[in-house]
């Protein structure tokens, strides 16, 4: 393990790096305050100046983490104009893409049992994420009669559990549950599948 010093007193963001670090490699339960303090190259008493305790300081990487993967899925929408299935489906990449990049920031997002309301600023940023996603389901429901349409949340909803099952599943050497597929063509088939169910891609296609 590579011992972290901090500059300029740049000591949060250290102790956020610090705990990455430790997340990707322990767990968020497996490391203590002090092991972040010593990562760092501070002391244990140090940690306090920023963070009241070990979720404190995991709910700050959730937060960096949901900014960089609204950042992400932002994009990825963009890059998909103005095809509406476009981005819609490049959204849905975008999310793998993020977990494989960055593990660290995932783990304490989504495997950590922080919840996104722990704090407002981590609130506000999380729903930014989902924001990008609902707006990319609703555009394409668009396309499905009124009476068959789905919520917009529900069907970004669908997308996000499909995505987050792959990632759980195959994109991260979990034991005993190697896939011959890769992760990313898991991920288009389920979606595609998804997408016809709902007539909005031709069943050839």
């Amino acid at each position: 393990m590579r011992k972290r010093g901090y500059h300029h007193g740049n000591l949060k963001q250290a102790l956020v790096d610090a705990a990455l670090e430790l997340i990707r490699e322990k767990g968020p339960t497996g490391f203590t305050l002090s092991e972040a303090a010593k990562q760092a190259g501070v002391t244990p008493a140090a940690v306090y100046r920023h963070f009241a305790g070990r979720e404190d300081l995991i709910a700050e990487a959730a937060r960096q983490g949901y900014e960089i993967f609204a950042d992400v899925v932002q994009y990825a929408y963009d890059k998909g104009q103005p095809s509406a299935l476009a981005a819609f489906e490049a959204t849905g990449r975008a999310y793998l893409a993020f977990a494989k990049k960055y593990p660290g920031h995932y783990i304490a997002m989504f495997e950590s049992g922080i919840s996104v309301n722990r704090n407002p600023d981590l609130a506000a940023v999380a729903q930014r994420a989902r924001n990008v996603l609902e707006k990319a389901a609703g555009d394409l429901s668009q396309h499905i009669p009124p009476e068959k349409r789905p919520p917009a949340s529900m069907f970004s909803a669908h997308i996000w559990a499909m995505s987050h099952g792959v990632v759980e599943l195959f994109a991260r050497n979990s034991p005993g549950t190697q896939s011959p597929f890769a992760p990313e063509d898991l991920l288009e088939s389920g979606i595609g599948i998804y997408l016809r169910g709902l007539g909005l891609i031709h069943p050839d296609q």
